[in-house]
């Protein structure tokens, strides 16, 4: 198994337990991760205690129809933005009333363009407390593969900030 692998398996863990024993409920909203965030959270024995439901919304009208983006947020920051990225959150947390939510929006590659390279990804956390952030990476164009693998690790480790504060 790859380190990053294994740091995935490792932080996907300790969100399933930490989320459990204070009994949160998680929801993922994915964009270019495709549902890898997800993915690593179900590949986790008891994940159904915690993990909640997830949302790949790979096309505009996916983020407008199942998580309530604004379309002219969009059409002003494209979607690869800090405002999609925390509305994609509260469209997660809010459609499916969990406690915690992540989102990722990005552009893996290849591709992009100079203001908006590949590698840039914005990530998106809502708590039913309150709490909203955003963070924004820039992996470089590294590679498609290893940008998303890359964002899985970052998706996991704000969603796991967030169920600590939760």
């Amino acid at each position: 198994m790859h380190d990053v692998e294994a740091e995935i398996s490792a932080l996907a863990f300790r969100v399933v337990e930490t989320a459990s024993a204070r009994k949160l409920r998680l929801a993922t909203a994915e964009s270019c991760t495709g549902g890898l965030v997800g993915g690593a959270i179900t590949r986790i024995p008891g994940s159904s205690d915690a993990y909640d439901r997830g949302y790949i919304t790979y096309s505009n009208t996916a983020k407008i129809d199942s998580l309530g983006v604004d379309p002219d947020l969009i059409a002003e920051f494209g979607a690869v933005s800090e405002a999609v990225a925390r509305e994609m959150a509260l469209g997660a947390l809010s459609a499916s009333g969990a406690d915690v939510a992540v989102s990722i929006t990005g552009i893996a590659g290849p591709g992009g363009s100079d203001v908006k390279p590949a590698g840039l990804v914005w990530f998106g956390l809502a708590t039913s407390s309150g709490l909203i952030e955003t963070l924004e990476q820039r992996f470089g164009d590294i590679g498609r593969d290893v940008v998303r693998q890359a964002s899985v690790k970052q998706a996991l480790e704000l969603l796991l900030s967030g169920v600590g504060r939760s």
